[in-house]
């Protein structure tokens, strides 16, 4: 019998020759007349499944059955087997139900197994397919007895249909790509899309989810992971013996099992103390082997590098485990908690930021942002995506609040989206994300793409989805050696470059004898179109403009008596620099030295070892600077030629020879042994 219930395709067929009839619920079937069976095998196409209808196995006829299913927006399973009266008759006959047939049964408590709070799916659908064992022609073979295809529920779209578990499958060649993928760190996220791109499938419509990737990769873990646990504390107790710097908390669940822990080591902690004032949070990874959240904190040092400050292993993505992270990390830190803090969008980390970090000011890392957009409008705008991303960024980088908002409002009139939810998102979180909105704030720089691709490329270095946990420490810490070693290399090699003087202003030579390379180029910069600038002078500042413009201009306020100055545009609360702007003044007021607030510790030749912080007596901080200049000086002078090169070299290892065998007094000075 068929029939059109709204969208749905109600047929119901059963076969009076088999006195044994389907009942989901164990009462009763519908049983139809022989004549509406002889309708049904009339009007039936090869497509759906008809009382008579014969399979050469019942593998085949459930087959058949699956396919007809996900066509019609549901998938099947197999029900329940019978045999014929007496021993050994074998299997003869076979029910296959829609997925949401029967219902849940009722589990019996266990106080001491952990309850997981799954909704079930089943509702007692009373669709199915009955099949018999027959041998009328000889050869056995499978024949349909029984079809009911009335659902009780809603059928999913040909888009849901596929997400089913019934229909999501993991090829044996897929699955020695992803364990490929896996031994090189990448990401799952990072494993979907290269799959997209080598089966050329839009995103999102790969035969398998994240979920079935990470359960897979789970599959494969060869070591329980309670035992890991206790190597990994083990492991972390040893570390403190032998290093009394390092510092560890963890926390352990009602059953007594690891359930966070998070790590930092000494030198991360000394970092910290002088570039801890902007962090970012990166919570977009996992340990894949053991499917754990892992978050890191990162921040740059004055050479414009990254430096680790910390790390943490966590059961749940949630605001209890990341409350719990954030704790551990200030601990680790003395309570010193950063000024900015950049993190990815997860409402969960926000939450934990205002209940544990109130003070510091929070902000997403747009380049987390802008790496979501190709999955987000590319089939949206089609050939205005690039036009639509150029737009983005003029916006991004503006300076006025009201010109963002009017420009971002003409930008979704330009290209048609009102109605995108993304774009809603973004414009209802903009204070997080938009420049104009955290220009008085200092984020170090950490809002660029070249940071961005310095601290992936870093975190990469220990990512390893096959690794065991109990050496995951150990792997963090040859990376962030490596990272030192590296960075001091770096250094080095900026400070052997002879550093180009563009302007001939007493303010740059000053700026370039105490900046780093990387922080002296950075005002350089500035100082170099500071030279295109007019200022003019009002009742309450000054007002600086391009000399080109006859409106507009900042808006310049400056004490000479006291050594403050400041301007409308933030860029030195922004990035720890001085403007443009700022620099006109000082040269137009007959200033010849910048002034020593205006080149923070954060920024100047320091050895982060030397625990120089923001405290530091004023007589120590002088003589530090001075041996600075003299060291500048020295690299400087002794670059000229080789000869030079080989007396510096020579006179200053023994130097440093004679320096490092003078015994150091137990202070806040003192190196670490680990450093030396």
């Amino acid at each position: 019998m068929m029939s059109d219930d709204g969208d749905q395709l109600l047929l119901v067929y059963d076969d009076h020759s088999d006195q044994r009839s389907i009942s989901l619920d164990e009462t009763s079937s519908t049983e139809e007349s022989p004549d509406e069976t002889k309708l049904s095998l009339e009007t039936a196409n090869d497509a759906i499944p008809y009382i008579g209808q014969r399979f050469g196995t019942h593998d085949h006829a459930y087959e058949f059955y699956s396919e007809f299913a996900k066509r019609c927006g549901f998938s099947i399973r197999r029900h329940r087997t019978e045999g014929k009266d007496g021993v050994g008759k074998g299997l003869t006959r076979r029910y296959f139900v829609c997925h949401r047939a029967g219902n849940t049964p009722v589990k019996a408590l266990n106080e001491n197994k952990p309850q997981r709070n799954r909704k079930s799916s089943r509702c007692g659908c009373q669709a199915y397919m009955r099949i018999s064992k027959t041998t009328e022609l000889g050869a056995p073979e499978w024949r349909v007895t029984g079809f009911s295809n009335h659902h009780n529920h809603e059928l999913l779209e040909p888009n849901q249909v596929r997400f089913l578990p019934a229909y999501r499958t993991i090829s044996d060649t897929d699955k020695n790509r992803i364990l490929m993928f896996a031994k090189t760190g990448i990401s799952v996220q990072q494993m979907m899309r290269l799959l997209e791109l080598e089966k050329c499938v839009e995103p999102g419509y790969l035969p398998f989810t994240e979920k079935d990737v990470r359960n897979l990769l789970q599959s494969f873990r060869k070591v329980d992971l309670e035992d890991e646990s206790i190597d990994l504390l083990r492991m972390c107790r040893n570390i403190k013996d032998k290093d009394h710097n390092f510092q560890f908390e963890y926390k352990l669940d009602l059953n007594n099992r690891l359930e966070n822990i998070a790590w930092s080591y000494a030198s991360s902690v000394q970092s910290y103390e002088v570039f801890g004032d902007a962090v970012v949070f990166d919570t977009t990874h996992r340990l894949n082997a053991f499917d754990m959240p892992l978050g890191i904190w990162v921040g740059v040092n004055n050479y414009g590098m990254p430096c680790f400050f910390g790390c943490a292993l966590l059961r749940e993505e949630n605001l209890k485990s990341y409350s719990w992270a954030l704790k551990a990390f200030l601990g680790f830190m003395n309570g010193k908690v950063p000024q900015t803090i950049l993190t990815d969008q997860t409402s969960c980390v926000r939450e934990a930021i205002v209940m544990e970090m109130p003070s510091a000011k929070h902000a997403y890392c747009i380049w987390l942002i802008v790496a979501k957009f190709p999955s987000w409008f590319n089939a949206v705008l089609g050939e205005r995506y690039n036009e639509w991303k150029s737009e983005f960024y003029r916006l991004y980088n503006m300076e006025s609040l009201e010109d963002f908002e009017m420009g971002w409002r003409d930008m979704v009139n330009s290209f048609g989206l009102h109605t995108n939810r993304h774009i809603n998102t973004l414009f209802a979180s903009r204070t997080l994300w938009a420049l104009p909105y955290l220009r008085s704030h200092f984020f170090a720089g950490m809002t660029t793409t070249t940071h961005s691709k310095a601290i992936n490329a870093f975190i990469q270095r220990f990512l390893s989805a096959q690794t065991r946990l109990a050496h995951f420490i150990e792997q963090v810490a040859v990376a962030v050696d490596f990272k030192d070693q590296a960075g001091e290399q770096q250094t080095m090699q900026q400070n052997l470059q002879n550093i180009c003087l563009k302007t001939g202003a007493p303010m740059e030579s000053h700026a370039a004898s105490v900046l780093t390379p990387f922080a002296f180029s950075k005002l350089q910069e500035q100082l170099v179109l500071a030279a295109h600038y007019a200022s003019f002078q009002l009742e309450d500042g000054f007002l600086v403009r391009h000399h080109t413009k006859l409106d507009g201009g900042r808006k310049v306020y400056w004490v000479p008596r006291e050594g403050i100055i400041s301007c409308s545009c933030h860029h030195f609360e922004f990035s720890g620099i001085l403007c443009r702007h700022a620099l006109r003044v000082l040269s137009t007021g007959n200033c010849f030295q910048i002034p020593e607030r205006y080149m923070p510790l954060r920024w100047r030749r320091i050895n982060t070892s030397a625990k120089l912080l923001q405290n530091t007596l004023s007589d120590h901080t002088e003589r530090v600077q001075l041996l600075q200049g003299m060291v500048s000086n020295l690299v400087t002078e002794s670059v000229k030629s080789k000869d030079r090169l080989d007396i510096a070299m020579e006179h200053v290892s023994v130097l440093l020879s004679r320096i490092r065998d003078h015994p150091v007094p137990s202070s806040r000075y003192a190196r670490n042994d680990c450093f030396t």
